[in-house]
């Protein structure tokens, strides 16, 4: 598996319309998608820092990932997502060299990316996403 760059990082917020603004600002730069994925009961704002994305969560159901993140840690930074160029590939990899993993193949995430993600057990803590087109 090689990483081409960080493809985003996701921010776990308990409102977008408060959210956004702030990011706007600190950034420097609007908010160019705001997007809902349903499956995983998560609304989505981007945006655009250099190569990388800041992607921020607002939970759309409580009982969601978001929604229990929130509750349990606060608000703040979720997790962290690498470009790779292929997902299924990618995590076929990380699995054989004993990287415990939540998805075992790839799904659809925002914007359209394949997705999969690595359990934080077995990444020091750190949810891990891996993203490719």
């Amino acid at each position: 598996m090689k990483v081409s760059k960080i493809e985003h990082i996701g921010i776990a917020v308990e409102n977008l319309e408060t959210a956004i603004p702030y990011y706007e600002k600190l950034l420097g730069t609007g908010c160019y998608a705001i997007e809902e994925v349903k499956d995983q009961k998560v609304k989505t704002a981007f945006f655009k820092v250099g190569e990388t994305k800041i992607e921020l969560l607002e939970a759309t159901d409580p009982e969601g990932p978001i929604g229990k993140f929130i509750e349990k840690k606060g608000q703040g930074i979720h997790h962290i997502a690498f470009a790779v160029e292929n997902v299924n590939e990618a995590l076929s990899s990380v699995e054989a060299n004993g990287i415990q993993l939540i998805d075992k193949t790839a799904r659809k995430g925002a914007e359209g990316l394949n997705i999969g993600f690595l359990h934080p057990k077995s990444t020091f803590g750190v949810l891990t996403e891996l993203c490719s087109e």
